[in-house]
């Protein structure tokens, strides 16, 4: 541990957990406070980051409206930003998003009453350094923007008020059918996550622009089909010899750990650790410069968080849609109907009717990866505001004791990959795909989005 420090920064970021008061800002502190209220609803990851990117959206465009600085997501600022407070305006925008989602008219429980205490306790904090009447305008701005972008995603309400024929697939080789839910024998579910499918993007063109080349999945007779085949038959069964106990601790850690969730958790402590470190430099001035200058630093930091958030989220929020519209593109079956109902006459693989993965299949198709899109488009995002080489450590509440260090985001990335084959839920070629996904939707994100204006 005292190498990893020597050798640069090193982050602990424990899911769930509060920023530290000393860094954190009405942009961190309402990030938390959206995904605490997804984790109340029990919403799955593809809505815990959609409704992320909503807020983190609402949040940008409301405080860069104030004084803009880059080129806004979605709204232009409304009248209502001008001489206006970002902090007011950060914490209305998230606000108001979080309570149409998760408020009174919720369809899981009504989070209203804890919404409005936080929302309270952000305003007296506010009110102890804002002027009134900026304050004021600041709410006016947040809401304006909130009831904009909310506007702009309510056609995505459409896949969910919508009823949708149930989707089991086809009981042909290669296709996806309906996989056992275990622990329930027996039982099996449709296809989770249609309403991704044709969803409209945030950022890039297309829910399919980045969609794989055909044939995509690599064909049923080929070597490359033989090797992934049997690289998750061997590492990815419940009983493996071969798994060793730190890759079970990695499919277990990504598998419990929602992508969303983890990679803001980290964002958050990579932002406050740049925090920290700024406030520690501060040291210039008598107490009148030190105070206004830590007022601008602190207006500046929040738009720089705000962005941050923003581009991670909307990345994400993407990368899923684009890996949903592959999904439904080319319905490739789990390992687990693979492996159990494998051709017999192929000579590079052998059937295991009795074969069981180490973690329960989701109820979507093997190709291409969730985890691998999802946490492609992330860590190109954050490689590029913290540094590919960022040293960083991530202990989850939800397995106690266990946590996962990396020297790069590089090498997360690849543990993401490997975990989810370790889990015998996904093959190679699934993951790799998928990662190449997110970085291609990373990367459009990050350059013809956020453009600089001064």
């Amino acid at each position: 541990m005292k190498k990893m420090w020597q050798c640069g920064l090193m982050v602990l970021v424990v899911m769930v957990a509060a920023v530290s008061a000393r860094a954190a800002d009405e942009v961190t502190d309402w990030n938390e406070a959206a995904f605490r209220a997804a984790l109340v609803a029990a919403a799955s990851p593809l809505n815990s980051g959609r409704v992320a990117a909503m807020v983190q959206t609402a949040v940008f465009d409301a405080v860069n409206g104030v004084d803009r600085r880059y080129t806004p997501i979605h709204v232009a600022p409304p009248p209502s930003c001008a001489g206006a407070s970002r902090r007011a305006a950060a914490v209305q925008a998230a606000y108001v998003i979080l309570s149409k989602v998760y408020g009174a008219t919720a369809t899981a429980a009504n989070q209203q009453p804890t919404l409005d205490a936080r929302l309270t306790a952000s305003l007296a904090a506010i009110k102890a350094r804002d002027n009134p009447a900026s304050i004021a305008k600041g709410l006016a701005c947040g809401q304006d923007v909130a009831d904009a972008i909310w506007t702009w995603r309510s056609a995505d309400a459409d896949g969910f008020n919508t009823p949708q024929p149930p989707f089991f697939g086809k009981n042909v080789p290669g296709e996806w059918r309906s996989t056992p839910t275990d622990p329930y024998p027996g039982t099996s579910l449709p296809m989770a996550g249609r309403q991704y499918v044709a969803m409209t993007p945030w950022a890039i063109e297309s829910p399919f622009q980045f969609r794989p080349a055909p044939p995509g999945p690599p064909d049923l007779n080929g070597v490359q089909y033989a090797r992934d085949f049997n690289e998750t038959k061997t590492m990815g069964s419940r009983t493996s010899a071969f798994r060793t106990p730190d890759q079970t601790n990695a499919a277990w850690f990504w598998a419990t750990g929602t992508a969303p969730l983890l990679w803001n958790q980290v964002a958050l402590s990579l932002i406050e650790a740049r925090s920290g470190d700024r406030d520690d430099d501060d040291d210039r001035g008598d107490r009148w410069q030190r105070e206004s200058g830590r007022d601008r630093d602190e207006q500046n930091r929040l738009l720089e968080n705000a962005r941050i958030l923003a581009t991670l989220n909307i990345s994400m929020a993407d990368a899923a849609i684009g890996c949903w519209d592959a999904k439904w593109e080319y319905r490739f079956w789990r390992p687990i109907t693979a492996i159990r109902e494998a051709d017999p006459a192929n000579p590079r693989i052998a059937r295991d009717p009795g074969w069981t993965p180490l973690f329960a299949t989701p109820a979507h198709q093997d190709y291409p990866s969730g985890h691998s899109c999802v946490s492609g488009a992330a860590t190109t995002v954050l490689a590029d505001e913290f540094g590919e080489r960022t040293r960083f450590s991530v202990t989850s509440d939800l397995i106690l004791g266990v946590s996962r260090s990396f020297r790069s985001f590089s090498d997360a990335l690849e543990e993401v990959k490997n975990a989810r084959i370790f889990a015998g839920i996904h093959f190679r070629t699934a993951c790799d795909d998928g990662t190449k996904i997110g970085l291609a939707v990373g990367r459009y994100v990050l350059d013809h989005n956020f453009q600089r204006l001064r």
